[in-house]
């Protein structure tokens, strides 16, 4: 199947490792020219090679801290420099902390609401005016099943992703007269780095292993097993493609059957 992204040109950030980052090979594997950031320049020039050289897409590396309204400003405008337009955004930040709602501070909560709402409000607010006037856009917003069946112990993504998709389903509505689609894409358990810490912390408070706290995942699952982050960035390919172009306003997981709602 032709995607039709062949040109396009895609910002996906947090992609120095974990889903951003298999989201961006995915998408220039199709044929985008890419743009990735990531707070550690090594690491984001590493990967930029890395895909470059698999893809061989044409890919631009920035170090920037999402979280950072000047940072975001500062990504958005070379990446317009260096390619002349965004067409399709996808917004990816690290996790908040694991915490209950009486373990977490306010500054905590002001850091995470900084992390996971206000960056992607700022990359929207950036790209957003480009996309209208070419009337073509595909905005994809990484979440989590959590906006679905909150997770125990998650208060805060919990709460900040769930006013992502709100935020995300409004604007869908505002400018799909426009061209420009508005998804989200809820990963549930895969096996990328976040995961493995995230594991790590909740072993810690049940005085088990990390392996075994893995296994009750798995148990909860009906495929019985993790998710790989190349299929999870299958679907994020495909909502961000000419294909899906009458998609819009949805919130897709990819979760191997762990929600169990009907919708």
């Amino acid at each position: 199947m032709d995607l039709g992204l062949k040109n396009k040109v895609a910002l996906v950030t947090a992609a120095s490792r974990g889903l951003g980052r298999a989201v961006a090979e995915e998408l220039a594997a199709e044929g985008a020219a890419i743009v990735i950031c990531s707070r550690d320049k090594k690491t984001v020039s590493e990967r930029a090679s890395q895909i470059a050289e698999t893809t061989g897409a044409h890919v631009l590396a920035l170090p920037a801290d999402v979280s950072i309204p000047a940072d975001v400003e500062q990504l958005v405008h070379a990446a317009v420099a260096r390619f002349g337009r965004i067409d399709i955004l996808v917004t990816n930040a690290g996790g908040p902390p694991a915490g209950t709602f009486d373990s977490l501070t306010a500054e905590q909560w002001e850091e995470a609401t900084r992390l996971t709402l206000f960056s992607t409000l700022g990359l929207t607010r950036h790209v957003l005016p480009g996309m209208r006037q070419r009337r073509w856009g595909r905005i994809l917003n990484i979440t989590s099943i959590a906006v679905k069946q909150p997770v125990d112990n998650l208060m805060l993504s919990n709460s900040l992703r769930a006013a992502v998709t709100g935020f995300a389903r409004t604007l869908a509505n505002e400018v799909a007269a426009e061209g420009i689609t508005v998804n989200n894409i809820l990963p549930g358990y895969t096996r990328t780095e976040r995961v493995e810490e995230l594991a790590h912390t909740m072993a810690e408070k049940l005085s088990i292993t990390a392996a075994e706290f893995k296994a009750k995942w798995e148990r909860e699952i009906p495929m019985r097993r993790l998710g790989e982050p190349r299929e999870f960035a299958a679907l994020a390919a495909f909502l961000v493609s000419e294909r899906a172009s009458f998609i819009t306003g949805t919130s897709v997981q990819v979760d191997g059957g762990w929600i169990r709602s009907t919708f």
